[in-house]
């Protein structure tokens, strides 16, 4: 191929957005990128791809129905997709449908790169009969989820949970991160009478702030610069179903204003229009800020919070619950075990006692990534001990911090990413709007990264 390759890339991750077109830059390809798959069908009537590298999990549609619409309509463009959930099933599903390629993460930025010139030095893929598009992702039932624990705190909080679903009033969930609020929220939908309709989330946290309200009522085309279409927002696609606001706290008060009055009302207008739609949602809010104080600060209305704290629940951080830490780690232990199809494991007691002894900065998901860690680290032994988890290359690697090291040694997207943020705030003298305005994110995902790179000891 003589000219530059094009490639869409397409991940709701607006940080990795930059990341990625810097990455294929030095490798003499173009990279356009969007946040969702409706936003990717719009640009592919605009403009020629040969490649198209999707996020199965997408707040919209999933990467299987992009898949299926870029096979139909423009079935000479090659689609690679990678997901952080994979097994066989759904790598053959994957392939069935017309993907290129399927990467599982975790994977290295060389591994990336060297599958995404494989997938343009292939012959043109041949077009295919048409098939019935899939169903929208939004409408299906999501996987059964549960909530992991015995613990006083958590046997309390699963038993409220029955009365708390069988309703549609709203529900507040507050906790710190990594403690397992989303998948509290995804609960609560799965047993409620809506369990059959969809669930569709928001993390108003990563949302670029001028797009917040697009996002949540939708806008008609030509409302402002760049609404080249018509967009549904999550308050429609969650209609007769239930809509998570992650992170709620971090929405502007113009917003919380009109977000107030759907929920007062049960209607909103699309930016743009002048139409009320009625709307019959159940909102779920979560919330790792200290509501007192976002409230006394004035970033946060009060009578916001009433209306939604019809149901406020407080989920614990794995520091009072330490009871459940084994528990919850040989429920991670058997998770990635299926997923990269490895025989059963078990974890010695010497990593259980360093694990209950630990104090746990980053709750159940730092948990999770540390057992993540073991499971792939111990290969082929039956036991994941101390050494697979704590180990002291990763231990010198916290105290050096990673941002201090060159972006040609670094392997994994994550490493990538923390290195691009903390290096753009050195040289922005830690002012975190002026970084944000580099990196093309948004402050408030800035200091989200931030908050997770100090529980998880990185700075």
């Amino acid at each position: 191929m003589d000219r530059q390759p094009r490639i869409l890339f397409v991940d709701d991750e607006q940080l990795l957005h930059n990341l990625f077109e810097r990455l294929f830059a030095r490798h003499g390809m173009q990279v356009v990128s969007c946040s969702n798959a409706l936003q990717a069908m719009e640009l592919l009537k605009e403009q020629a791809f040969d490649l198209v590298v999707t996020d199965f999990m997408m707040p919209d549609m999933d990467g299987l129905e992009l898949l299926a619409h870029i096979r139909q309509e423009y079935p000479s463009t090659r689609v690679i997709m990678i997901t952080a959930h994979a097994n066989v099933q759904h790598a053959v599903r994957t392939m069935q449908h017309g993907a290129f390629d399927y990467i599982p993460k975790p994977f290295t930025t060389a591994d990336l790169v060297e599958r995404v010139k494989a997938s343009l030095a292939a012959p043109v893929p041949a077009p295919e009969t048409k098939r019935p598009r899939a169903k929208p992702a939004g409408r299906a039932k999501g996987a059964t989820v549960e909530y992991i624990g015995e613990a006083p705190s958590i046997k309390r909080l699963k038993a409220m949970l029955p009365r708390v679903a069988r309703n549609r009033a709203p529900v507040f969930i507050q906790g710190e991160s990594g403690t397992g609020k989303e998948v509290l929220a995804r609960l609560i939908h799965q047993i409620s009478d809506r369990a059959g309709g969809p669930y569709v989330t928001i993390n108003c946290a990563n949302l670029p702030r001028e797009l917040v309200e697009s996002h949540l009522f939708g806008h008609r085309k030509g409302a402002f610069t760049g609404a080249i279409d018509d967009m549904t927002g999550a308050f429609e696609r969650a209609d007769g179903g239930t809509l998570l606001l992650d992170e709620i706290t971090e929405i502007d008060l113009p917003v919380q204003a009109k977000l107030l009055r759907v929920l007062q009302e049960h209607e909103f207008q699309k930016v743009g229009s002048t139409e009320t739609q009625k709307v019959d949602v159940r909102v779920i809010a979560t919330s790792n800020r200290d509501l007192s104080e976002a409230i006394s600060e004035g970033v946060f209305r009060e009578d916001l919070y009433h209306r939604l704290a019809v149901f406020p629940l407080s989920v614990p951080p794995l520091r009072e619950r330490s009871s459940d830490v084994p528990l919850l780690a040989r429920h991670f232990v058997k998770k990635y075990c299926e997923i990269y199809e490895l025989p059963e494991k078990t974890l010695s007691k010497e990593l259980l006692d360093r694990f209950k002894a630990y104090h746990w900065p980053g709750n159940v998901r730092q948990l999770e990534n540390l057992v993540h860690r073991g499971v792939v680290l111990s290969g082929d032994e039956e036991t994941i001990a101390v050494e697979h988890v704590f180990d002291e290359f990763f231990s010198e690697n916290l105290e050096a911090g990673a941002g201090e090291r060159p972006p040609d040694t670094l392997q994994t997207i994550e490493d990538m990413e923390r290195y691009m943020i903390l290096q753009t705030l050195s040289e922005t003298g830690n002012n975190q709007q002026m970084a944000a305005e580099r990196l093309g994110i948004s402050a408030r995902t800035i200091r989200n990264k931030l908050r997770k790179y100090r529980e998880e000891g990185y700075i």
